[in-house]
């Protein structure tokens, strides 16, 4: 299933597309108030959304009709992020190969999540060196600690895309600051709808790109992963457990902006498109942020 939010006359609802009308979303209320509740309800939750899905309980509506939501807004806890989990990537920015040491683990506030298709306000006085970092997504299922790599997957709820903007000044200029350079507010899209595990069985096998102005920036593919999901999951949950409706941000590959000669970086009018085979794209305009009053 491609689960999602959208808005309805000022309404927060879920919904899933429906298979083989895929431009048509049925509205899956009756079922759960949304996403993460819907996780909640394990199992069982999901075989009802699906039968939902065949003979619609709610009402069955145009994708172009509503406003896509954030998927979770918020998840459960901040987002993880994972650094450097590309080869071409971890080179690029001078990190070099680190498959032998454990992932680069931070995290993302949750109130730098915005939707699929909204606009990104930038205030060059917070920052005018703003980037872009396609990745997978991964939303966790199910409760766990110290999961081994065998079971990852059994905590995997599914996939959806995301857009790490990054404040590199800050980033790397206030003292080696991610949580805040990858933080700013409504900075980072996710969507357009999380897709069950179960449609996506092989997750290293994806293609990712970001086009910026329809100009191809980054082009990769998950299977260049140096931590695939399963060891993702195994190392993100060592000593810390992982909560249903948490998100892990699973890397980028290369082409961000910083690394380039010279480097990039994005200003108002600039728009980006965020894609994984399989899942979605995301669409989202530079815009100026308002004047401080």
């Amino acid at each position: 299933m491609k689960l999602l939010m959208f808005e309805l006359s000022g309404d927060r609802r879920l919904g899933a597309l429906r298979p083989g009308h895929e431009q048509e979303l049925v509205d899956l209320s009756p079922v759960a108030h949304d996403l993460l509740a819907l996780i909640d309800a394990g199992e069982e939750g999901l075989d009802e959304a699906r039968r939902s899905i065949i003979k619609p309980a709610g009402a069955v509506h145009s994708l172009e009709s509503v406003r896509l939501l954030p998927p979770l807004d918020p998840p459960r806890g901040n987002i993880i992020g994972i650094g450097r989990n590309y080869q071409k990537h971890a080179e690029e920015t001078a990190a070099g190969n680190h498959a032998a040491e454990p992932p680069t683990v931070f995290t993302k506030a949750i109130t730098s999540i915005t939707g699929p298709t909204d606009d990104i306000a930038v205030d060059p006085a917070v920052s005018d060196k703003i980037d872009w970092e396609v990745e997978l997504a991964v939303v966790i299922g199910r409760r766990g600690a110290n999961i081994d790599r065998q079971n990852g997957f059994d905590h995997v709820f599914g996939y959806m895309v995301i857009n790490d903007v990054s404040a590199r000044d800050i980033q790397m200029g206030w003292g080696g600051q991610y949580f805040k350079g990858k933080s700013l507010d409504r900075s980072s899209p996710i969507g357009p709808w999380v897709v069950t595990r179960d449609e996506i069985p092989e997750p290293q096998r994806l293609g990712l790109a970001l086009r910026v102005n329809g100009q191809l920036k980054q082009d990769g593919n998950t299977r260049d992963m140096i931590y695939p999901v399963d060891a993702l999951v195994e190392w993100t949950s060592k000593g810390m457990t992982l909560l249903p409706g948490a998100v892990i941000a699973t890397g980028t590959p290369d082409g961000v902006g910083f690394a380039r000669t010279p480097p990039e970086f994005l200003k108002p009018g600039d728009v980006m498109e965020t894609e994984v085979e399989g899942i979605g794209a995301l669409t989202n305009r530079i815009v100026a942020a308002k004047a401080r009053a």
